[in-house]
């Protein structure tokens, strides 16, 4: 299994939803960057389940370094986050009746019966703690930079938030949200959906809208390492992501050409586009522009309605009634994970570009 993504930076994830830690080894970060470990916290307290509209399993997420830093800096050597599980009702998944939409039935076939499918094992949505906890060490560099990132939930069953305006004030407010909408009528409305959903026994998905600002312009590799394949590639990595699309996406094949295409004009001697529908991005290139996407979160598998399955055990149809602790919605947490993710890849294709040293910090 390939549980290692990067060039520059590689990132490596491990753990199992039910086992004693989860983790990730990043190798490649420069040395020197601040490790803010207050803001790992914040990250990983977004990405926390909260009341009724989350699941009833909440974990601590009490990380721990273990290599790669000295004196609150990176080294330059591998730096490893562990981060111990201790929330687990192991208790719940005794049988092997498969349950509908999760990767148990796949997992089974890869791994011939000896996964630890426990919570999902290797496949749980708990392992984007990881994910959060090392991307928040990248958006502290890219932070340094003047790279910001930041995600909102636009659409869910039906409502719709607004999308992003004045980026950078959009970024910095959204990001100081535990649920991420800009209009509060939204909130509002997408909360009540979750609630309804949950007291069904149902769950719910939605689209997140994700913006990128500061990247500079010429970073990218094409053909195969474009802006677009790197961040699709990371981004459908993250569990319940069934849908990438940049700037317009399918939306733009209703334009024309001369509609659809992003005319452009100097300012103050910078080049700036008049609209930006191709998402901040040409040639699988970065064009200067904010870097704008959509994720398509599916809704959460694990449902307390009965569904048709089959027991792997005894080879018989069955149905099954999932038990324990579940989300009836987890696209307010996946926000922060989308966030991590882009982070990690930016900063992957910018020591690309410039070189590992690009990230050394001046002081």
């Amino acid at each position: 299994m390939k549980n290692s993504f990067g060039q520059n930076l590689t990132v490596t994830l491990f753990g199992e939803s039910h086992g004693p830690y989860i983790g990730a080894v990043l190798d490649g970060f420069a040395p020197g960057i601040v490790i803010d470990e207050d803001y790992i916290r914040y990250q990983l307290s977004l990405r926390r389940p909260f009341g009724k509209i989350s699941t009833g399993r909440v974990e601590e997420d009490a990380f721990e370094i273990v290599s790669g830093m000295y004196q609150g800096r990176t080294t330059g050597t591998p730096l490893c986050i562990l981060i111990p599980n201790r929330a687990q009702n192991s208790g719940d998944y005794g049988e092997r009746v498969i349950r509908p939409g999760h990767a148990d039935y796949t997992g089974y076939c890869k791994y011939h019966g000896f996964e630890d499918h426990r919570g999902g094992g290797h496949f749980s949505g708990r392992i984007t703690a990881a994910l959060v906890a090392a991307g928040a060490v990248a958006q502290s560099a890219l932070m340094e930079k003047d790279i910001m990132i930041g995600s909102h939930i636009l659409q869910l069953q039906g409502i719709s938030d607004r999308h992003f305006e004045d980026i950078p004030a959009d970024i910095a407010y959204i990001n100081k949200q535990a649920f991420p909408v800009f209009h509060p009528a939204a909130k509002e409305g997408m909360e009540e959906e979750i609630l309804s959903a949950a007291q069904r026994g149902d769950s719910v998905g939605g689209i997140l809208e994700s913006a990128i600002y500061g990247m500079p312009a010429g970073v990218g590799e094409p053909w195969f390492d474009s802006v677009e394949g790197m961040l699709a590639h990371a981004l459908y990595s993250i569990p319940a992501v069934k849908g990438v699309q940049f700037g317009l996406g399918f939306d733009g094949c209703k334009y024309y050409g001369s509609d659809y295409n992003d005319p452009l004009r100097y300012e103050d001697d910078e080049v700036v586009t008049v609209s930006n529908h191709n998402g901040g991005i040409n040639g699988g290139i970065t064009n200067g522009m904010p870097i704008l996407f959509r994720t398509a979160i599916k809704p959460t598998p694990s449902i307390f309605t009965k569904q048709d399955s089959i027991d792997i055990a005894t080879h018989e149809n069955t149905t099954i009634q999932v038990k324990g602790r579940h989300d009836p919605a987890i696209i307010h947490r996946a926000r922060v994970v989308v966030d991590s993710v882009s982070a990690l890849v930016m900063y992957d294709l910018l020591a690309g570009r410039y070189g590992t040293d690009y990230f050394i910090p001046l002081d």
